[in-house]
């Protein structure tokens, strides 16, 4: 089966995500999505890991309101049983080693391929495994593909032509601690 890997913090899943993931399901090719709740980003600070079992289970209900759970999209907690760090790749392996019947493409956004560079075995994640990327405000996508084919062209690099929802868990978050409502945001 061909599993799209959609990992976040989700802190909080919001209408952006929802957006993905259908369109991960009808347009993008895959079979399933894995949607993998990471308890801590090694590159961002702010999260706890330890609010990690709680999104997962927010993101389990969230993702059983729009999808029949375990069919299209599967919240997967590979993530909470590993060890610090969180490096991507790390979670990739695991799922290929668990599943060695499935292929696995990472799902990220462009501000996230942009910042590739700073990942821990990007160059792996892109020959072995290729990425699936969205469109995010303030990136050229086109450019930043570019770029990272003309330093290894061997890399797999898919763009996906998916509705921008410029909303982010940072808006959401910050509105919430203002005392405004953010439920017409929320998954």
């Amino acid at each position: 089966m061909q599993i799209a890997v959609y990992s976040g913090s989700f802190n909080p899943l919001h209408i952006g995500h929802l957006a993905i993931l259908k369109y991960l399901v009808s347009e993008g090719g895959f079979d399933c999505v894995y949607l993998i709740v990471s308890p801590k980003n090694p590159l961002k600070d702010g999260i706890s890991a330890a609010t990690g079992q709680d999104r997962y289970e927010a993101a389990i209900k969230a993702v059983n309101r729009h999808f029949q759970e375990g069919k299209e999209v599967m919240v997967d907690d590979i993530e909470l049983t590993m060890p610090e760090p969180h490096y991507t790749i790390r979670t990739l392996d695991a799922l290929r080693e668990r599943e060695p019947g499935n292929t696995f493409t990472l799902v990220m956004g462009a501000d996230n391929l942009a910042g590739i560079r700073k990942w821990k075995d990007y160059r792996r994640i892109l020959k072995e495994y290729g990425v699936s990327v969205y469109p995010r405000s303030g990136h050229d996508l086109d450019e930043v593909r570019t770029d990272l084919l003309n330093e290894d062209p061997s890399y797999i690099i898919g763009l996906m032509n998916a509705e921008m929802v410029d909303i982010s868990s940072t808006i959401i978050r910050n509105a919430i601690s203002l005392g405004q409502d953010a439920s017409r945001w929320l998954m």
